[in-house]
């Protein structure tokens, strides 16, 4: 089955973030398209919120896109039960020449490789030992081995002793017997006799040879099995050998991975590894091998890009990722593709408009739940159409999602949705400066902006020193080279911004001198996207 393209938004996902992935998804969904809505990171207290309210089930959440050995094209070597004749497994070798064969039970469930080297090893061991009481071996499978004939007794046990050949005098042939264990012979009778007196388990005899009644009737009051080959005596012996279950002599220790391991920690694994093939385990079941000897081959995660376009914003591993489509309200950021995508890029101030006029313009119709998503979506990122983000192309969009969604009161509707979205009384000051948090690369290395709304400026005041604390420890802890911390109120149409990280000169002529309180005082800045980093682009560019 193939893998669903993921619509995914951008790390520390917003609220527009996730209604768009969640729109777009659903859009190509009526399109006939494999979608799923995803999102690369946890959700914020705005968008628990709204999807609480509409009863609309988050996307699912996505760590990385870097390839995973489930993504791979896995090889499949024949396979064996644990019960498996050594003599079966030895012709699979011979017909289908695999490098190893996972010897796997009927749950599923891996017991171990068997390889040309163990089959190797038991072929020497036979030269010299006949014992087989460490396995117990069928009745039948030595019959089918030998492609031998039953001439009595049953076979419906199982033998467990050691093996002779029968080719000395009759004496000291039985000083070497024991109760229980199996006589490779010709057409002796005296030794045939000799050694059933012993209490043999079972009697071979080789060459076609045909036992006497006298023979019979004694092996019948012993209770021993007597079958008829055609091998000569030495073959014979080393087939029974080759009757025992292939579980007697797998090694029980071996490498294996899951199909969630990544490609990059199993080529790394295996290079280490003295063994050649591995077997794979999905949810510890046996699915496949991966081979040292063979490139890794894996498909590539189809994604498309929803509320952002940078590689520093975009969920880890997209490199490895085949990016089909962008949908975004924000700069070019410089990502590329190795092949041709559809972009859709407005300048209006929510992405979730955009996503809302596709819909309209294909003739797809939203849910009224996600509809309303898509409503506090463009709500949240135009903080009520407030910011200069916000176009009349917003509005409408708007107002026609109320509409769809049963809305009837938008001021109170958004005024819930903006007071839900100030994370300061309900975020410890780590998080809050790692939330809704967006990097960018400048000439001086990673500068990290965040954001927070408030609807109480003197109340968020009081929180200002441990956040700016907490900025402070990620610029200490190398997460970023400049943190800045943008704390909104919206009622008053402003913006504080805390910083960390040093290069204030830069800083000033962004946003001008810092106030006595220790900030920049943004008058009328709203919007990130907009006022805020177009302030740093022209800055940091002089000094390169």
């Amino acid at each position: 089955m193939e893998k669903p393209i993921l619509v995914i938004g951008h790390k520390n996902p917003d609220l527009d973030s996730i209604a768009s992935a969640l729109g777009y998804a659903y859009m190509r969904q009526q399109e006939g398209v494999n979608a799923v809505a995803a999102r690369a990171g946890k959700l914020n207290l705005e968008t628990k919120y709204v999807l609480d309210y509409f009863h609309v089930e988050p996307p699912k959440l996505v760590d990385d896109l870097y390839p995973r050995l489930g993504d791979s094209q896995l090889v499949m070597p024949p396979t064996v039960t644990p019960n498996t004749t050594v003599y079966h497994v030895g012709k699979i070798f011979v017909e289908n020449r695999p490098k190893a064969i996972p010897v796997v039970d009927n749950d599923g469930l891996v017991q171990g490789m068997v390889t040309v080297n163990d089959l190797a090893s038991r072929y020497f061991q036979e030269l010299t030992i006949k014992e087989m009481d460490n396995a117990e071996v069928d009745f039948d499978s030595i019959l089918e081995v030998l492609k031998g004939k039953i001439w009595c007794g049953v076979t419906d046990k199982k033998f467990k002793g050691t093996v002779h050949i029968g080719a000395a005098t009759p004496e000291k042939m039985c000083a070497g017997l024991a109760p229980g264990d199996m006589l490779l012979t010709a057409d002796r009778e005296d030794a045939q006799k000799a050694a059933l007196d012993m209490g043999l388990a079972c009697l071979v005899l080789t060459l076609g040879a045909v036992p006497s009644q006298e023979v019979m009737d004694l092996a019948e009051r012993m209770h021993t099995v007597i079958i008829g080959t055609d091998y000569t005596t030495y073959k014979a012996c080393r087939l029974i050998q080759q009757s025992m279950q292939v579980k007697y002599i797998v090694p029980k220790e071996y490498l294996s991975f899951k199909t969630s391991d990544y490609v990059s920690d199993v080529q790394e694994l295996m290079t280490e590894s003295e063994a050649n093939v591995f077997p794979v385990l999905h949810m510890g079941k046996y699915v496949g091998c991966v081979d040292k000897t063979s490139m890794l081959k894996y498909k590539k995660q189809q994604v498309i890009l929803v509320d952002h376009n940078e590689r520093s914003q975009a969920v880890e591993g997209i490199e490895n990722a085949q990016i089909l489509e962008i949908i975004d309200h924000h700069r070019l950021g410089g990502l590329t593709t190795g092949l041709p995508v559809f972009i859709r890029q407005d300048p209006v101030g929510s992405t979730a408009s955009i996503v809302a006029k596709m819909a309209r313009h294909r003739d797809v119709h939203f849910t009224p739940s996600l509809a309303g998503v898509l409503l506090a979506a463009i709500i949240s990122d135009t903080v009520y159409f407030k910011s200069p983000t916000a176009t009349a192309e917003d509005r409408d969009t708007a107002n026609k999602l109320a509409i769809m969604s049963g809305i009837t009161d938008l001021h109170t509707f958004a005024m819930d949705v903006l007071r839900h979205g100030s994370a300061l009384n309900s975020l410890a000051p780590e998080e809050i400066v790692h939330t809704d948090t967006k990097e960018f690369e400048f000439s001086i290395g990673k500068v990290t902006v965040a954001q927070v709304m408030t609807m109480d400026g003197a109340q968020a005041k009081e929180k200002w020193p441990v956040l700016q604390k907490a900025l402070r420890e990620m610029v200490d802890k190398d997460e970023t080279n400049v943190a800045l911390l943008m704390v909104t109120d919206i009622m008053a149409e402003s913006t504080n911004m805390l910083s960390a990280g040093g290069h204030e000169e830069i800083l000033a002529q962004a946003f001008g001198p810092k106030a006595e309180d220790g900030s920049y005082f943004l008058k009328g800045v709203l919007s990130r996207k907009k006022q805020v980093v177009p302030l740093l682009n022209e800055a940091f560019n002089k000094i390169d």
